[in-house]
């Protein structure tokens, strides 16, 4: 089954040679925004909606609607989502390998967003070799380095400020564990200008400007929300939305230690804004999603279920 938080769906212009995954066009991914809303409104009781429901709320989403069906059956073929069909009418789910990746990344992705934690200066280093006619093995393994959190010092050798876990062995030992090596080591100055310092790996600039656009994008939409000015179809379409850009950074940010960022660094404010959008919109969004997948359904459908940051945090949809 492909990743259904796969990078290439995140940011396909790393590798545009990829023939199996999904790509961002301009505006709204189709496959990402369905994966978005099926997590959002069905990862804890992994309930079956109707394909036309699905369609009807990518529409809501800015999905045409052939790019909408193309995305679901795309998404099946994947194993991404489970199909049925019953008479001349099909509903997807979850599957339940994709319930437990998205659950696993929404903890990672809500997680530690203040990056208070101690930090004990020891740096993970993942070395890997592979050869040049294995590229297909070489762009997975750099597209799961990069979701985890690692970023290149050098073209084969990655890092992170990270103690390499459990669940982290797992994901590249899925890969090419004959050619990976990891080491855990700290960072030591010898005294020459030409030295390259471990945060050149990433560009820290750069990630903050992402999150002040963030933060200016959806900030403003919580005075709307405050006065009750926001509908179930914006509400829905708001809140897939946030969710599809904020997932961004558990890609573009690895999450460094406080002490190693600039002052006011902007990732707090950017999870609170989008705890404060998601969570605040989850009842409205929810009675939306449940109002449309009835309209497409035989009966009402009551497993329909919003849930919160909070709730992702403990683990909402986990095994």
């Amino acid at each position: 089954m492909a990743d259904p938080f796969d990078i290439e769906e995140i940011f396909p212009d790393d590798d545009a040679a990829s023939v199996r995954l999904p790509r961002r066009q301009s505006g709204p991914a189709p496959q990402g925004l369905a994966v978005t809303l099926m997590a959002d409104y069905t990862l804890r009781t992994r309930a079956w909606l109707p394909s036309a429901a699905i369609v009807a709320l990518l529409i809501e989403s800015g999905v045409s609607e052939a790019g909408a069906r193309t995305a679901i059956s795309r998404l099946a073929r994947r194993g991404v989502l489970q199909g049925r069909r019953e008479g001349r009418h099909s509903s997807y789910r979850l599957a339940a390998a994709a319930a437990g990746q998205l659950s696993a990344g929404g903890q990672w992705l809500v997680s530690s967003a203040a990056g208070a934690e101690p930090w004990d200066e020891w740096w993970t280093l993942v070395a890997f070799s592979l050869p040049q006619q294995e590229r297909a093995r070489r762009r997975e393994l750099r597209n799961r380095l990069r979701w985890l959190g690692y970023a290149p010092l050098y073209d084969g050798l990655w890092i992170s400020p990270h103690a390499l876990t459990e669940p982290v062995s797992v994901q590249l030992a899925q890969v090419a564990p004959e050619a990976i090596t990891v080491f855990r080591a700290r960072h030591v100055e010898f005294g020459v200008v030409t030295r390259r310092d471990p945060l050149r790996a990433w560009d820290i600039a750069a990630i903050a400007a992402h999150y002040d656009a963030f933060i200016r994008r959806w900030r403003p939409l919580l005075r709307r929300i405050s006065a009750g000015r926001v509908g179930g179809a914006e509400a829905v379409r708001a809140r897939t939305e946030v969710m599809d850009t904020y997932r961004r950074f558990a890609v573009l940010d690895p999450r460094l230690p406080v002490r190693l960022l600039p002052p006011d660094w902007p990732r707090p404010a950017a999870r609170d804004v989008f705890a404060a959008v998601y969570d605040e919109l989850a009842r409205t969004a929810e009675e939306h999603v449940r109002a449309v997948a009835t309209r497409h359904a035989d009966g009402s459908i009551p497993a329909v279920s919003a849930h919160t940051v909070a709730e992702i945090l403990a683990g909402v949809g986990a095994p």
